[in-house]
C-alpha cells in the first residue's frame, strides 16, 4: 500500500503539467485611495455628499421642527403602544385612556391641528 494517505493512493497525472514548481503569481497592487463611502461619512476628514449640504451647511435634520420632533420621538416610543394604523391623536388619548401618562403637551399640539396627524412610519411600514 502506497504511504500519504489518499494523495498517494489516488495520484492524478495531469496532461501538459511540468513537475517544477509552480512559479507564485503577484499580488495586484493596492490602492491607495480610500473609499468613497468612507469620505461620505458624517464626521470624516473627507468631502461630504452635495446632498447632505444645504446652504454651506450639514443638512441632516430635515425639514421639520421641534413640536414634529417632539412627535417622532412619542412615535418611537412604545411606552405608549404600537403607532400603525391609527392616528398621533387617537394613540395619544388611547394611552391617556390607559393610564401611561403621555405627555399632556403633545395633547394639546395634536388638537391644535397644526402638525402631522399620521405617525412616523405612516405609509413606510
Amino acid at each position: 500500500m502506497a504511504s500519504g494517505g489518499i494523495k498517494g493512493y489516488y495520484r492524478q497525472k495531469k496532461s501538459g503539467v511540468s513537475k517544477s514548481p509552480a512559479k507564485p503569481k503577484s499580488k495586484p497592487k493596492s490602492s491607495t485611495k480610500k473609499s468613497s463611502k468612507a469620505a461620505a461619512s458624517l464626521g470624516s476628514d473627507g468631502a461630504q455628499l452635495s446632498a447632505l449640504i444645504s446652504h454651506g451647511s450639514l443638512d441632516l435634520q430635515g425639514d421639520y421642527d421641534e413640536s414634529e420632533d417632539l412627535l417622532r420621538q412619542f412615535d418611537m416610543n412604545m411606552a405608549y403602544g404600537p403607532c400603525i394604523g391609527m392616528s398621533r391623536l387617537d394613540r395619544w388619548e388611547r394611552a391617556n385612556s390607559l393610564g401611561l401618562d403621555p405627555p399632556k403637551e403633545l395633547g394639546d399640539l395634536l388638537r391644535g391641528g397644526k402638525v402631522g396627524v399620521e405617525c412616523l412610519w405612516d405609509g413606510r411600514v
